[in-house]
């Protein structure tokens, strides 16, 4: 654990003790509570990286819509680890200058985290399962080809 995150911990139990003990946290409020304590103070860097975190939102948000109806997400990032600092470059899927590889890596990279939320997924419904033992246990299927050929059925009739 950082240093970062033992005082982001430290200041969410003095939030609990000082203002609320809900179980239930809104980061939103937690952070303006810690802002005007004097608990965070962002540096110029956490503010750079604030806005870059904005801008990479604005770009994974845009969509368009293709001949066939298809709405399709226009930008696409890869993400590359230099040292400690990871660094991510995003492309526009109808640029034709950018680079195949790029989008072979971003879709491979995508790939990979949906395959890492399932996991994550299956995880936690098991550890449910065990802990709460319920009469009818939580089944989590990961075979998602039905559900993908039924959501491109309507563009399939188009082509």
């Amino acid at each position: 654990m950082t240093a970062y995150s033992n005082a982001v911990k430290d200041y969410i139990e003095r939030h609990k003790r000082e203002v609320s003990d809900s179980a239930i946290i809104d980061p939103h409020d937690l952070a303006a509570w810690a802002y005007r304590n004097g608990l965070h103070k962002p540096n110029p860097r956490t503010i750079i990286d604030l806005i870059a975190k904005d801008i990479s939102q604005v770009f994974r948000e845009e969509y368009r819509t293709d001949m066939r109806g298809r709405r399709y997400r226009a930008k696409h990032a890869v993400t590359n680890k230099q040292g400690n600092k990871t660094q991510s470059l995003w492309a526009d899927l109808d640029d034709i200058e950018v680079p195949h590889e790029h989008f072979q890596k971003s879709f491979a990279q995508r790939r990979s985290q949906v395959v890492g939320d399932c996991f994550q997924l299956k995880t936690d419904a098991d550890v449910y399962n065990e802990k709460r033992k319920p009469s009818v246990p939580i089944q989590i299927v990961l075979d998602f080809t039905l559900d993908v050929e039924e959501l491109q059925t309507p563009f399939d009739k188009v082509a």
